[in-house]
């Protein structure tokens, strides 16, 4: 897998982990989903994603997307 399909892999299995947390646990894990959200909008402006950064430095093959 390169680094963008990791990064949307990674983003979606966050939101649906704070969609369960915050049905089972606490509404308040619903902030996380909206960090992950609001962190995808500005990477598609902005092309920075701290997240693609660590997982080429972790040998990540690079995409199209981040590089």
């Amino acid at each position: 897998m390169n680094v963008d399909r990791l990064v949307f892999a990674i983003a979606g299995t966050m939101i649906l982990a704070s969609l369960l947390l915050a049905h089972f646990v606490t509404p308040w894990w619903l902030l996380l989903a909206a960090f992950v959200g609001f962190n995808m909008l500005q990477a598609s402006f902005t092309g920075f994603c701290p997240l693609a950064m660590i997982l080429r430095r972790l040998g990540a093959a690079p995409g199209a997307a981040f590089h």
